[in-house]
């Protein structure tokens, strides 16, 4: 179950979401995966992670991106 696994205390790296036992938030796990490494290469480099976890970061993500809430999304210019 993800929220046992996510967690939001405003004492613990001010109150973003981490991975309970951590100081890992769940921004960094999205982070690395979107600049391309794998499960394996995180939980190399964050030990106290698992599989399981990592997956609960990406749940909780989507699950906090189906709020009624609109990004825009501002196209660069050149």
């Amino acid at each position: 179950m993800t929220s046992s696994i996510i967690v939001s205390d405003p004492a613990i790296m001010m109150g973003k979401p981490v991975v309970t036992g951590t100081r890992i938030t769940v921004e960094l796990i999205l982070d690395k995966l979107a600049a391309g490494e794998t499960f394996d290469q995180i939980i190399e480099a964050h030990p106290q992670l698992t599989r399981a976890s990592i997956q609960a970061a990406l749940t909780f993500a989507a699950n906090a991106l189906r709020a009624d809430v609109v990004y825009p999304i501002v196209e660069a210019t050149s």
